[in-house]
């Protein structure tokens, strides 16, 4: 039996954010798998949890965009060496910059294996090539897979591992439709969402990628069609977003809206609001990596209409076709929502994008990777 691994994660901080959520899962599975995990960042709330799952935290700042965070160099190269690492996992870019300075240092036999998760489609230059020099790359959607084959040829295709997120089923459970009792207690916490019309959900941070001005010109044509629809925004109300809000209060009292919308801080019950709608929306302007509300919104029951590019596109064409539209086309995107509305299309049984198959095929690359040959660290 192969002796237990050493995992080293690096990346910028731990305050929250998909990066963020998928190291305290891999953690998590080394941790279960009798593996030891290590994570290095300039810390933040996401720390005690790490922790409580039984994996390490070394605090170092290396996300700092400042010429002083070379200085850390030498503590990575002495913690790999003192840990005795086997794979060191870089998901950011300065990061990964300073973990693979750090292994350039190290005599090839006793030098961890390295390798990246793309996480996101960051803009191609010299600084962003680094996450394709993993001698593996894992990527977190065919739509990143090409990416980075396109922006960056030169990179071997044999190395890349197509390794998707994946969401915890229990923690999404299908819910009827309708739902009457989640639509219930969403409309007593905000009344502006109640009534029997159909309630459009888009969850989201509070800025302008994310497609709110879209959502708000989607329910302003519904309800002139003649459907009471209403329109959530959970997760919009944010501080630091105070002026964005306050131009989206300002589009929507402009367009009639102010009785049919609520822009609402985040919600810790997300599921809750997914069972509680009739549409999701996703409508994010720049392409995603990956489309984590998609796989939650249709695990839970709930059709969902976006565009069509980035990831979110690959799997709205994947597992719910007519919910795909065409980026940035409005009439489009009405129709699509009001067929989903009117006839709720069979929604898949099963979502194949699941956190165990993520954390599965995770720890199979670190295993493929311990038992390679040895190679010389890209330039």
């Amino acid at each position: 039996m192969p002796r237990p691994l050493t995992v080293v994660q690096l990346l910028p901080a731990l305050e929250s954010g998909g990066v963020e959520r998928s190291t305290l899962e891999i953690s998590a599975a080394l941790v279960r798998a009798g593996h030891r995990a290590i994570v290095v960042s300039a810390g933040g709330r996401l720390v005690r949890p790490l922790r409580a799952l039984g994996a390490s935290h070394v605090e170092l700042d290396i996300g700092s965009k400042s010429l002083l965070v070379l200085r850390h160099v030498p503590a990575l190269r002495r913690l790999f060496a003192d840990a005795r690492a086997d794979i060191v996992h870089a998901r950011s870019r300065l990061p990964a910059w300073l973990g693979w300075r750090a292994l350039a240092g190290m005599p090839e036999a006793a030098r961890p294996r390295f390798l990246t998760t793309v996480h996101g489609l960051n803009s191609p230059s010299r600084y962003s090539a680094i996450m394709a020099r993993g001698e593996r790359v894992l990527c977190v959607s065919r739509t990143v897979r090409d990416y980075v084959l396109q922006h960056y040829p030169g990179t071997d295709p044999l190395r890349l591992r197509l390794v998707p997120r994946g969401i915890d089923p229990t923690q999404f459970p299908r819910a009827p439709h309708p739902d009457r009792g989640a639509r219930a207690t969403v409309a007593a916490r905000h009344p502006a969402l109640g009534g029997d019309g159909p309630l459009l959900l888009l969850p989201g941070r509070g800025t302008r990628l994310k497609g709110h001005a879209d959502a708000l010109a989607l329910l302003e044509t519904l309800r002139g069609g003649g459907l009471d629809a209403r329109l959530w925004m959970p997760g919009t109300r944010e501080p630091g977003r105070e002026r964005y809000v306050a131009e989206l209060e300002q589009d929507a009292a402009r367009r009639g809206l102010q009785g049919a919308l609520a822009i609402t801080p985040p919600t810790a019950a997300i599921a809750e609001a997914y069972a509680a709608s009739d549409l999701v929306l996703q409508l994010s302007r720049k392409p995603e990596a990956f489309g984590r509300t998609v796989i939650e919104a249709l695990a839970c029951g709930r059709p969902v209409a976006g565009w069509a590019h980035g990831g979110s596109g690959e799997l709205l064409r994947e597992l719910l076709p007519g919910g795909a539209v065409p980026p940035f086309d409005a009439p489009a995107l009405t129709l699509a929502a009001r067929s989903l509305l009117e006839r709720p299309p069979p929604l898949p049984d099963t979502i194949p994008y699941t956190l165990k198959a993520m954390q599965d095929a995770t720890l199979s690359v670190y295993d493929e990777l311990r038992d390679a040959p040895h190679a010389p660290l890209e330039r």
